[in-house]
């Protein structure tokens, strides 16, 4: 081929486009929007189960061994599926690292503060954690946008907390605010968690759910057969049955599921199931436990749910929104 035949033909070729970058968002279809309902009903059920479950078991105990359980349950899984746990360093302390921030330390403070805190407000206080992800992200990561949607919904959504917590503590400081301030900082725990958990993207999900509940379940067992002694315990088929449960459910799927949302979804989006889960969680309040729901959390609720829901709005459909009412 002549010389100048090929430049022209190379002069002519298009030139290639750049690969996008992976920081950029995929495209969402209703399936992604399906996993996080998912999610939401894996851990809408947490609170009222953990109430049922603490009635005659140990706070230290009953968190390991739901934690056990679904360990055993996704390893199993991954046996039939011909997959295995990691066995490098680096992965356990990723494992290590995650679990600690997203489920041992802060659920060994909810479930304790459960012995004073009835489930609706437990479930409404703990689903606040998309609000402080995104203060996190929009004050120190900055890994995502934080536009002033999202951040007039952060306010009404504590301003929503606020109402919990702040009209029962007109009253005088007692154990139940105290232990209602222990929810909302371990719900600070689970919005870093949330954030540090995308290192873990290049496992799979339940490689990371498996890996992360077994070394929950295996730091909290020394300390729950030294302080429980659980061979002494007498606990009722209602908390073996809420610990069976949450293991397989609540554990093991929700986890497995929180992991698959960060990966499709991100941080903030993910974040978004904090608010699906309230209706779920205080309607099994009331079904399981026959709660009430007093004025002051159903107005804290709303206020909770509209913040959230600012946060996880697209700006572009919002605009399209009022575009459409004005001209209507």
């Amino acid at each position: 081929m002549p010389k100048s035949t090929a430049l022209s033909e190379i002069e002519a070729a298009p030139a290639p486009q750049p690969a996008a970058s992976p920081a950029e968002p995929q495209p969402r279809n209703w399936r992604d929007y399906a996993l996080l309902l998912a999610l939401a009903c894996c851990w809408g059920s947490t609170y009222p189960l953990t109430k049922i479950g603490i009635g005659t078991i140990p706070p230290i105990t009953f968190i390991s061994a739901r934690s056990l359980i679904a360990a055993a349950f996704l390893v199993a899984i991954l046996h039939f599926r011909g997959m295995r746990l990691p066995t490098d360093f680096k992965a356990w302390k990723l494992f290590a690292q995650q679990q600690t921030i997203n489920s041992t330390i802060p659920f060994l403070v909810i479930t304790w503060a459960q012995l004073y805190v009835s489930a609706a407000p437990t479930v409404v206080l703990a689903s606040t954690t998309p609000i402080f992800a995104f203060l996190i992200t929009w004050g120190i990561t900055r890994h995502e946008p934080a536009t002033l949607l999202k951040l007039s919904g952060a306010i009404l959504g504590l301003a929503g907390t606020t109402v919990i917590v702040g009209l029962d503590a007109l009253g005088g400081l007692s154990s139940n605010i105290l232990a209602e301030l222990a929810i909302l900082l371990a719900t600070v725990s689970f919005a870093c968690a949330t954030i540090f958990g995308l290192r873990l993207s290049e496992y799979d999900p339940m490689v990371v759910a498996a890996g992360s509940l077994l070394f929950g379940g295996c730091v909290l067992l020394p300390f729950s057969l030294i302080f429980d002694q659980p061979w002494t315990l007498r606990p009722s088929l209602e908390s073996l049955l809420a610990a069976s449960i949450m293991g397989i459910f609540s554990s093991a799927l929700g986890l497995m599921l929180f992991y698959m949302c960060l990966r499709r979804l991100g941080t903030l989006t993910t974040n978004a199931q904090g608010y699906l889960r309230i209706p779920i969680g205080v309607t099994l309040a009331v079904w399981l436990l026959g709660e009430r729901v007093p004025p002051n959390l159903a107005f804290g609720l709303l206020l909770v749910m509209a913040g959230v829901a600012a946060m996880t709005v697209p700006g572009d459909a919002l605009k399209r929104a009022l575009r459409r009412l004005r001209g209507g």
